[in-house]
């Protein structure tokens, strides 16, 4: 029996341990020549609705522990995996905690909402549609964050109900396309899908031929900040205009 070659990169990724759609995202966007490792993440309450107090616990948690088990697979890079978690605390906490994981772990570190403005530059969009599963107060904070970063939310879609951590996973890829498009206006020059644990990967292409627009999510950000980072190889296939810049 013939086995397909090992990956030469390694990428970890940290996932929020309620979250069902990262680890199918980032293994589908896997680039060529390269492994996906996952270790899941606590330090917030599965059973509360998650809001800002509890996404901004999961940044503020001890990772340690999950940093040095990731570590132990010598990742080239490691993906911080929820937007949310440091969206609700600013770019220079952001930031730091990247900063905090690349010297504990020895490997370069990128965060979901550091990857998702990066990608929205790599764009050239500077006025945005905003588009998430989130409660309203973590919304407002992650336009705060993009303000920061240079970046207007000129219009902005939310759920019409208020989702737990599993309900958010669970929205189909029709009803993120549905939210996509509702987050859209005449002045947005991309739309932004933010939410590790959104079903991204179908809509994408699909908002793209609706809207004319590029089209960002946290996961595909990720996907692409790290095959920037480290120069790798992409698929064919990949999800949206971003990966045209690669």
């Amino acid at each position: 029996m013939t086995y397909p070659k090992r990956g030469s990169f390694r990428i970890g990724v940290l996932v929020p341990f309620t979250n069902t759609n990262l680890e199918t995202e980032m293994i589908l966007m896997c680039p060529a020549d390269t492994t996906m490792h996952f270790q899941r993440l606590g330090g917030y309450d599965a059973d509360a609705i998650p809001a800002s107090g509890q996404m901004a616990g999961l940044g503020m948690s001890a990772m340690d522990h999950d940093v040095r088990m990731i570590a132990g697979v010598k990742p080239n890079a490691i993906l911080f995996g929820c937007t949310s978690a440091t969206l609700t605390h600013g770019p220079a906490f952001d930031a730091e905690l990247a900063n905090k994981i690349a010297m504990q772990s020895g490997s370069v570190a990128l965060t979901a909402a550091g990857c998702l403005t990066a990608a929205i530059r790599a764009v050239s969009a500077s006025k945005i549609g905003f588009a998430s599963p989130y409660t309203s107060d973590i919304n407002k904070h992650a336009e705060s964050y993009l303000r920061e970063n240079g970046i207007e939310t000129v219009s902005r879609a939310e759920i019409d109900r208020e989702l737990d951590n599993w309900e958010q996973g669970e929205l189909t890829t029709e009803e993120v396309f549905d939210l996509a498009i509702r987050s859209n206006s005449d002045d947005a020059q991309a739309i932004v899908l933010s939410c590790t644990d959104l079903r991204t990967i179908d809509a994408i292409p699909k908002i793209e031929e609706k809207l004319g627009k590029p089209v960002i999510s946290s996961n595909q950000a990720m996907a692409y900040c790290a095959m920037a980072k480290l120069g790798l190889k992409k698929r064919s296939g990949l999800p949206g205009r971003l990966f045209d810049l690669l």
